[in-house]
């Protein structure tokens, strides 16, 4: 196998434009949209928004590389590092560098990247890991070998580790010098790919990949906000691997750049649909909350703590049992109580019974560019 970056062509990335321009303006128009409504909240209303989008993105960019966080620690991590009122809780230091690199990317998302930026992003990815903040520099080749260890098969090797410094020095050359010369979708497509395949440290390259691509689309969006690209690409893990896949072996990047912008308008999608159901949210539990016992509350916001998408199938007895540790007899009775109060639906009989929240998160469908550079949702093309 040839590797992107044992072509002759490496790295002079190259796409046709045309496919993206749509996707581009789709872009362009989104992002006014979500700053215009997050500008427009009152500002208990842009806090809460702000720090639920973060949340979210820390714990689906380590969801992606299987690293389970607590959400509430992350969340609490998140507010103390924006100087908000935080609940003390007892926080890993996974969690709290996670939520200062996302911190460091909403208050500085005009200035440079740097080599000292990237390894400090890293050192608090890794909290406290021995390579931590420094990139590789071992003679032993960096492989990804997904799947069996009985059955290996190399998904992707990475250059050199003598070779890394100087691949990263025309890394961050490129991308200080692209800000105003290629579209946002395509910069931040390329970014991402860029630096997974030079995968300079030992481990959290995903993570950090994905905040060099959050950055790039921060300053092409000319001020920082947060574009749910990483709950996107968890929620299509197995797309975005295979297409990065793709995307290892050649330096033609048009089909890779038309994946990446399909899931950064998705994202945009989801970004958009969490600041109204943000919003909704906190209204609801302002509402129903109050006249909840201790076990319902806590059921109402582990749900709305899923998002706009809430838990897949709705809110079963077997689900409320997990949360609550309640008795059937219990959850049967709290269950109908939530009925009653209006704040859920009963839907199903029998085993199939679930309860729906009674709050409607605006839906967020499957988006691709097609061949052509149109935009396709859930199988519909605008």
């Amino acid at each position: 196998m040839t590797w992107n970056w044992q072509r002759p062509d490496w790295p002079s990335f190259s796409f046709d434009a045309s496919r993206l321009v749509q996707a581009e303006r789709a872009f362009l128009r989104g992002a006014g949209v979500f700053i215009g409504s997050v500008e427009h909240l009152e500002f208990g209303e842009r806090e809460r928004v702000l720090v639920e989008s973060m949340v979210r993105e820390a714990v689906t960019t380590s969801a992606i590389e299987g690293e389970a966080l607590n959400r509430e620690s992350v969340q609490s991590s998140l507010m103390r590092a924006l100087g908000l009122d935080a609940p003390t809780l007892r926080v890993r230091p996974q969690e709290r560098g996670i939520a200062e690199v996302l911190v460091d990317l909403y208050r500085r998302p005009t200035e440079s990247l740097t080599h000292e930026r990237l390894c400090d992003w890293h050192r608090r990815i890794m909290a406290g890991a021995m390579a931590g903040g420094s990139y590789r520099a071992g003679p032993e080749p960096m492989r990804i070998v997904p799947g069996r260890a009985e059955r290996p098969h190399v998904h992707f090797e990475a250059p050199p580790s003598a070779r890394v410094r100087a691949e990263m020095g025309r890394f961050l050359d490129w991308f200080a010098g692209t800000e105003h010369q290629t579209g946002i979708l395509a910069r931040a497509g390329i970014a991402h790919l860029y630096f997974e395949s030079i995968h300079p440290f030992e481990d959290g390259n995903g993570r950090v990949g994905r905040a060099v691509a959050e950055l790039a689309l921060a300053q092409g969006a000319g001020r920082a906000f947060v574009s749910a690209l990483s709950p996107t690409m968890l929620r299509h893990r197995r797309e975005y691997y295979e297409a990065l896949a793709r995307a290892s072996t050649t330096n033609r990047v048009t089909d890779w750049l038309a994946w990446f912008a399909g899931a950064a308008l998705e994202g945009q999608s989801r970004a958009l649909a969490l600041v109204e159901f943000t919003i909704d949210k906190a209204r609801f539990l302002a509402r129903f909350a109050p006249r909840c016992n201790p076990r319902q509350a806590a059921a109402l916001r582990r749900v709305l703590d899923e998002g706009p998408d809430g838990f897949e199938g709705g809110l079963s007895a077997r689900k409320y049992i997990a949360i609550t540790g309640a008795s059937t007899a219990t959850t049967t009775r709290d269950l109908s109580g939530l009925v009653e109060m209006g704040a859920a639906n009963r839907v199903g009989e029998k085993r199939a019974t679930r309860y729906v929240l009674n709050v409607a998160p605006r839906p967020v469908g499957h988006v691709r560019v097609d061949e052509s550079g149109g935009i396709v949702q859930d199988g519909r093309k605008d």
